[in-house]
């Protein structure tokens, strides 16, 4: 018995997409961090890009794609690291669904938001999402909240600089008609 199956183009996109998120993700993990928790997070990007161009369910399925094959690359995979991951993105791209959903109107959708304004969004609530897991099943320990501020001011930072890469991006190579 022979199988078959098929592509579509959009299956595609997401591979694409997705490969080049993890292939970022994997070489920022060869770069030391400065404190615990803190990285570019330029992979991100990609998930940013994706879900202003694309959509919520292209963005959602590119990063538990990055999330998923670069825990089994990289050897995290069910470890703390893989849950921070994963904790970090669900929450950042489920805020991002409910601001987008609550404060981008219908009739609005003709104009294409400012990803800098998402950008910091999704950086400070992915931190908030490590956070939380951190806290709650790693280090419950009150002393954790001294770096809550640190943390956050550099979400805030990375996330403008991720913010005018990605609408670099989308100025070159997303159109309208692709939302």
């Amino acid at each position: 018995m022979k199988l078959h199956f098929s592509t579509t183009h959009e299956d595609h996109r997401i591979a694409l997409l997705a490969a080049l998120a993890i292939s970022i993700y994997i070489i920022e993990s060869a770069f030391p961090s400065p404190l615990p928790g803190i990285k570019p997070g330029l992979a991100n990007v990609i998930t940013l890009f994706t879900f202003l161009c694309y959509g919520w369910k292209i963005a959602l399925q590119v990063s538990l794609l990055r999330v998923i094959i670069s825990s089994l690359l990289l050897g995290t995979f069910l470890s703390p690291t893989f849950l921070l991951s994963l904790s970090g993105s669900l929450l950042s791209l489920g805020i991002l669904m409910l601001v987008h959903s609550l404060f981008y109107p219908h009739y609005l959708r003709q104009y294409q938001p400012s990803a800098i304004g998402y950008a910091i969004l999704a950086s400070v609530s992915h931190i908030s999402g490590q956070f939380i897991v951190a806290w709650y099943f790693f280090i419950p320990h009150p002393e954790l909240f001294k770096l809550l501020p640190i943390l956050m001011t550099f979400a805030v930072i990375l996330g403008i600089v991720s913010g005018i890469i990605t609408q670099h991006l989308i100025n070159k190579l997303c159109s309208t008609h692709n939302k």
